[in-house]
């Protein structure tokens, strides 16, 4: 019996100290260095300064001591021993996690690397290195903001200028006369606006409906993207009919793709008519005359050929919200609401949900441009895109600016701010924007915003500030 009692105080003591030296070593190696993620995007260059930054996704258990980015002309994978930025240390779990680093005092025309990094007592980690090249001259790029037409109050009503009326425009479109197309989504109508601002109405009634016919006695509900084929027909993503309707220049209106009925649903049909959408928002075509369609409540991006073939060229299979790149239908979406196509056939895809811009080659394979849920604040909520005839992107941010991605894979700033919301012109991010959503561009590089929260139309002109 003392034997017996002896070994259960030897085992409940061995167990004790081995309880003790695994909560010791768990302890012990809990603490790494911060996780930190570089912006995949160069913001504001000139030839002297840019922007970078981070986003902090684990302190490693530690509190921070230090965030901000390095960065070197020679040095490809920089370190603190290089230049650096010093930025507002952040409180990781309890304030914002991302920051904004302003790099100053660069070399014209030179390439730098940088890379963002966060420090504690464990250490510091690095995000991954992105590369870019200053200006050779540039200085600033500044943009004036005007309003080409509306009041800035909803209602309806033709005229000139801020004597027209608008209720919530939300498509833009320009033809190759400078003439600008809008869908005044909350009237349910299409409208023209001419460069001098002088409105007037392309089809609809005013009234909610799904009604095919002459122009003037047609119906929509709610209206948004818009895009021309090259016989000039209009093209009108019908959202709340859930299809795609076509305008010829005659004035005639009928159903191009989706149900007949209006129907919501996700099926890829042996045409047009066959098939089924939920909610389209934008539309563009290819040098083929191939229409491609962002289909927003399914998260996928559809092909309709000129022959009328329909399919799913990105996005889940089964309409699936997510955010992954990959190729075909083995990448994720969440609420696509615009798409632009390149020379080279490039979709681009402002994927609201995501805060992202995609690209999906002619091939399928979609990847991530610029932006992302864990870099969120960089595009905040894109819903609007345009390609000009060089090649650059240009973007509106839902929640109030203007932006321009560049062919050298710069994003700028053109105008407005995303914590101000507003309805002044002026100069860059003086000016200001009400939930501003759709994008056009003219042949001479203006560009139009539809202000939908200021029930008008903005207009933007481009000048850079050279040395």
């Amino acid at each position: 019996m003392k034997d017996t009692y002896i070994k259960i105080i030897a085992f409940t003591i061995s167990s004790i100290m081995l309880f003790s030296s695994c909560s010791k070593t768990t302890t012990n190696t809990s603490n790494t260095a911060p996780s930190v993620v570089t912006n995949n995007v160069i913001l504001n260059v000139t030839s002297t300064t840019a922007q970078s930054g981070g986003t902090i996704t684990s302190d490693g258990g530690q509190i921070l001591t230090a965030n901000g980015v390095c960065y070197s002309a020679t040095n490809q994978t920089p370190t603190l021993t290089d230049s650096k930025t010093s930025d507002p240390i952040l409180n990781y779990g309890i304030t914002t996690s991302s920051y904004v680093s302003n790099l100053s005092g660069l070399a014209p025309n030179t390439t730098y690397y940088v890379r963002a990094y966060a420090t504690s007592s464990s250490g510091t980690g690095y995000g991954a290195v992105i590369k870019f090249t200053t200006s050779s001259n540039l200085l600033a790029v500044n943009t004036t903001v005007s309003t080409l037409a509306g009041s800035g109050t909803p209602g309806y009503a033709e005229g000139s200028g801020t004597g027209a009326m608008f209720n919530n425009p939300q498509g833009i479109l320009t033809d190759a006369s400078g003439n600008i197309y809008v869908s005044d989504t909350y009237n349910n109508i299409i409208r023209k606006i001419t460069p001098q601002g002088v409105t007037s109405l392309v089809a609809g009634t005013g009234t909610i409906g799904f009604i095919n016919g002459a122009a003037t006695s047609a119906q929509f509900y709610a209206p948004l993207g818009l895009a021309f084929d090259a016989s000039a027909n209009l093209y009108v993503a019908d959202a709340g009919n859930n299809v795609i309707r076509k305008i010829t220049p005659s004035g005639n209106v009928s159903t191009f793709a989706g149900n007949a009925n209006g129907l919501a649903g996700f099926h890829d049909g042996s045409g047009p008519l066959f098939s089924y959408f939920k909610s389209p928002s934008s539309m563009a075509f290819n040098a083929k005359g191939d229409m491609y369609i962002a289909d927003k409540s399914n998260n996928v991006i559809r092909k309709i050929t000129v022959s009328g073939l329909d399919s799913t060229i990105a996005g889940s299979a089964n309409g699936s919200p997510g955010y992954v790149d990959a190729t075909g239908i083995s990448a994720a979406f969440r609420q696509p609401n615009a798409i632009a196509i390149d020379a080279s056939g490039n979709i681009f895809v402002a994927d609201q949900g995501n805060s992202a811009i995609r690209k999906v080659t002619p091939a399928g394979v979609v990847t991530t441009v610029a932006g992302g849920p864990t870099q969120s604040s960089i595009l905040n909520t894109p819903t609007g895109l345009v390609i000009d005839k060089t090649g650059n992107l240009f973007i509106v941010d839902e929640s109030g600016r203007i932006l321009e991605y560049t062919t050298n894979n710069i994003l700028y700033v053109l105008a407005g701010s995303s914590t101000n919301a507003g309805n002044v012109n002026g100069i860059g991010t003086l000016a200001t924007f009400n939930q501003p959503i759709g994008i056009a561009v003219d042949g001479n590089g203006n560009i139009y915003i539809a202000d939908r929260g200021n029930n008008c139309i903005r207009k933007l002109v481009i000048s850079n500030q050279v040395q």
